[in-house]
């Protein structure tokens, strides 16, 4: 059962330490056996940041106050519980924040990302640093993008930090979501952290300032025993409570709360970037989901304009090199809005996504999105569908199908789908077929776009009456962009067939066959002027089978596509409405009253003939 939170209206909790007084700003907080640790602000301008561990029985401790070396205006995004040892009383909290850059550590005003840590069994100092964080440590979180003669691309901004767990609790995987500084460049980047990096880091050279210019330089005097940032017990040492610790040991704590070597990501750079794009990461969610060839780990991303990217992590060579997959880009909201929280339940198979405007859900998987054909599914490389013989649906590891066909590392449709490869078409789907009707002169755009973002669209074309394609050349005449294709200024050799096809991983598939008809512009006017002065013996011929209706539908359309002075559909509505209202000026007066005497038997005679007529639109359809 869900557990129900109730308001204490007879009960008030004094918030100071617990939570900001100004709600925008950006605080985490933790529950640990009735302890609250919480990064946040103290006082109600909100220049006091500290981290804090209150309720319980025990003294509220907090950071070192107005020290810069501690904290310096941090901003938290997350804090989490990570046991250090299989004794308890070595366990740490690890707090993800993003703060202003000590001084001499960056030159000018920098952010730099930080991850620290504090031990669960830390009660303070017995003479120095009373009520105060004895272990307290922090380091720098690097994710940056290495470049030409050491320069390195750096993401310093950390938006949000997920923890996926491993069959070690002690070795999490942290997935980071970084963006820039720079208002020139705007970028977003993802990073993935090793545990074993961190404690590596957390055991090296304090940061020290020394020399003429007081820089930071790695500490290379004698480190106090116990280590500065040991928890207290029986594993690391004989110290039962760290009010036990020297005087030393608590002196250095205190004035040696930095790294000196920053955390890397693993393989040294981000797993993910985005660039040159109109929105910026804010939130991530990871699931560690079982394949037909492994596990993988698929990313669900949220933006700052209310969309959700799910990616795939796909080894490459080895498991070190990987290969990130887009398999889906989904708009949650109506209107562009920040997604600030996105929690995720394997259990029930969603994605919750949280945001000012509201909160929605998602399902984890879509497999009908990836079309209704094998090749499609395959090429799709989602790990959580198959093709399982007649759909694209959910893979489910437990159950054993001799049908079933998954390829996520290669996404290699010829040798899962080999049944496939004798077809005219090997991805198993009906062809689309379209016909399309454009007048010499003006422009017309035939529509074509894969369903995978991966995949290549290249067109051919085949000429009347000839049975050889050529593959079409982009010149000023023809524009591809990646809905389709733009013709502009059709001439009448422009009559032909016209082939979409789409490449992905070595496999081909045509998407569309449209077969587009040129009309010539000279004749096309002759109708139209024939049909304005109503003496045209051929227009009369050509429409006589048509009813009133279709002839409307039929001159409205021919207008449409070809007016040169009509650059919009605004503009053409304007001149059919302006149409409309000249002839209702011009019409009589009692055949108005007329029309509305007879007006309710028209509506029936309406009624009756709506479903059974419905075809006379079809010329609009065209």
């Amino acid at each position: 059962q869900d557990n129900i939170f109730r308001m204490e209206e007879s009960h008030f909790e004094n918030g100071r330490g617990k939570s900001p007084y100004d709600p925008k700003l950006l605080t985490a907080s933790l529950l640990v056996d009735g302890e609250l640790y919480s990064g946040t602000a103290a006082d109600f301008m909100g220049r006091d940041f500290a981290i804090f561990r209150t309720l319980g029985h025990h003294h509220p401790i907090r950071t070192e106050q107005h020290d810069s070396r501690w904290l310096n205006d941090p901003r938290f995004v997350s804090v989490h519980l990570i046991p250090e040892s299989d004794n308890p009383e070595d366990d740490k909290i690890y707090f993800f924040f993003r703060e202003n850059a000590i001084d001499g550590e960056h030159t000018g005003k920098a952010t730099h990302a930080r991850i620290g840590q504090i031990c669960k069994n830390d009660f303070g100092g017995h003479r120095s640093l009373v009520n105060k964080w004895t272990t307290f440590l922090k380091a720098r979180l690097i994710c940056s993008v290495p470049g030409p003669n050491g320069i390195d691309t750096h993401f310093d901004e950390l938006q949000d930090v997920f923890l996926m767990n491993s069959k070690d609790p002690k070795n999490p995987i942290v997935y980071g979501v970084f963006t820039t500084s720079s208002n020139i460049f705007k970028g977003s980047a993802v990073c993935m952290y090793s545990m074993t990096d961190v404690r590596r880091v957390f055991l090296g050279p304090y940061a020290h300032r020394d020399g003429p210019n007081y820089q930071w330089v790695p500490f290379q005097g004698r480190v106090p025993y116990p280590r500065p940032g040991t928890c207290p017990s029986k594993t690391f040492g004989g110290f039962d409570s760290t009010k036990d610790l020297p005087d030393e040991v608590i002196t250095f704590a205190r004035s040696h709360p930095a790294m000196y070597n920053p955390v890397f990501p693993i393989n040294n750079r981000p797993i993910m970037i985005k660039t040159d794009v109109d929105y910026q990461f804010t939130q991530i969610v990871v699931d560690r989901v079982d394949a037909e060839d492994g596990q993988y780990d698929v990313m669900f991303i949220g933006t700052d304009i209310g969309t959700v990217l799910k990616v795939v992590s796909i080894p490459k060579e080895t498991w070190h090199e990987l290969e990130e997959v887009l398999l889906e880009e989904m708009t949650v909201f109506r209107e562009p809005t920040v997604i600030s929280a996105m929690k995720i339940s394997t259990k029930q198979q969603q994605l919750y996504i949280g945001s000012a405007t509201g909160v929605s859900q998602l399902p984890l998987h879509r497999c009908d999105v990836y079309g209704k054909a094998c090749a499609e599914c395959c090429l799709a490389r989602d790990p959580y569908c198959a093709w399982d013989g007649s759909s694209c649906s959910r893979y489910f590891p437990t159950a054993k199908r001799r049908t079933r066909r998954q390829d996520i590392r290669n996404g290699d449709p010829l040798t899962h789908c080999s049944d496939l490869q004798h077809h005219n078409n090997p991805s198993g789907q009906a062809l689309e077929e379209k016909i399309i009707y454009g007048v010499e002169n003006s422009s017309t755009f035939l529509e074509c776009s894969p369903k995978s973002q991966r995949a290549v669209v290249y067109w051919q074309f085949q000429k009347q009456n000839d049975d050889r394609k050529e593959e079409i050349k982009v010149n000023d005449h023809m524009i591809r962009t990646e809905q389709g294709l733009l013709l502009r200024s059709l001439h009448r050799r422009d009559s032909g067939v016209y082939f979409c096809h789409a490449v992905e991983h070595g496999f081909m598939q045509t998407l569309l066959k449209v077969t587009l008809e040129v009309i010539d512009n000279d004749h096309l006017e002759e109708l139209l002027h024939k049909e304005e002065d109503g003496d045209g013996s051929k227009i009369k011929d050509a429409t006589n089978s048509m009813t009133p209706s279709q002839k409307i539908w039929y001159r409205d359309f021919m207008q449409l596509i070809n007016h040169p002075n009509l650059n919009t559909m605004d503009e053409f509505c304007e001149q059919v409405w302006k149409r409309d209202r000249k002839q209702r000026r011009q019409r009589p007066a009692n055949a108005q009253v007329n029309t509305n005497k007879w007006k309710h038997l028209q509506e029936n005679k309406k009624g009756r003939n709506r479903r059974t007529h419905e075809f006379e639109r079809a010329p609009r359809s065209v």
